[in-house]
């Protein structure tokens, strides 16, 4: 999915009023006959239901969402999210992801409008892959004990902070930003929303910060957010590869071009042609 965001933006604030319980109080009309009901009790109000539950967002997603105080999907959302999830029931010839080009005023959502659908298809993807190793590892553990052997033991999770188990990152979706202080925004936003989602990691690639720490965090990473000319860097010196990406976003797309990066973008939508 390539997609192009021409400003940053949060959650719709939260439009549900706290009330407190009331009790029925019935105020005398001198003009009419009728009494005039003054307020109704708490239990009468029936309770606005979730909009981001109808978007089919997984759980896990929709309870950070709740956590962070949202309930209402803004317009953007409303009109971003279901283009940009991923059909994983789909026909797998047919196109997978929707290209879309969004702009929307400052402050209307549309970062979670991008990060909500990429964050959803990436952990539904995670779990179909677990169930995979797991069917997998418990089909070749009941074929040893079959032959009268040990069944197969779960091999040690590798310290990825350790050069020896160094492996290229291949991450699954990639944020642009233009600048070091929106990609971090970015990435504090994408955090917070994976804060339930067992093994889904986000890594932030900028400039300013030392090489071997963000190699380090790097390792294993879904999610990366980035400026073009970090990633670039760590792309062409292979301590990250792009041909797994299936989600491009480019934010704040008319900036990127104002500042010059229009060769950086052309190079990585190149590095990540095979996205479909």
């Amino acid at each position: 999915m390539t997609d192009s965001f021409e400003a940053r933006g949060d959650f719709s604030p939260e439009t549900t009023e706290t009330i407190s319980d009331l009790e029925i109080n019935v105020i005398p009309d001198f003009t009419s006959d009728e009494p005039v009901v003054a307020a109704t009790s708490l239990e009468a109000i029936a309770p606005v239901p979730n909009g981001f539950v109808k978007l089919g967002l997984a759980k896990e997603l929709l309870q950070a969402v709740a956590d962070m105080g949202f309930t209402q999907p803004t317009t953007v959302q409303l009109a971003t999210i279901p283009k940009a999830m991923q059909a994983l029931d789909a026909d797998p010839k047919a196109p997978k992801f929707t290209d879309l080009l969004v702009s929307s005023q400052t402050g209307s959502g549309k970062t979670a409008a991008f990060l909500l659908p990429v964050l959803h298809t990436l952990l539904k993807q995670q779990e179909e892959a677990e169930r995979n190793e797991r069917a997998e590892f418990e089909r070749l553990s009941a074929e040893a004990i079959a032959r009268g052997e040990a069944p197969l033991k779960k091999p040690k999770r590798k310290d990825p902070t350790n050069m020896r188990n160094f492996k290229a990152a291949t991450p699954g979706a990639l944020i642009l930003c233009p600048t070091r202080e929106l990609a971090q925004q970015v990435c504090a936003d994408a955090i917070d929303l994976v804060r339930h989602c067992r093994g889904l990691r986000v890594a932030n690639v900028v400039g300013g910060i030392p090489y071997q720490l963000q190699i380090a965090k790097l390792q294993n990473a879904d999610l990366v957010v980035a400026t073009p000319g970090r990633l670039l860097d760590l792309q062409r010196s292979m301590q990250i590869k792009l041909d797994q990406v299936q989600f491009l976003v480019v934010d704040e797309a008319d900036r990127m071009l104002d500042l010059g990066f229009a060769d950086d973008l052309t190079e990585v939508n190149q590095l990540t042609i095979e996205r479909k």
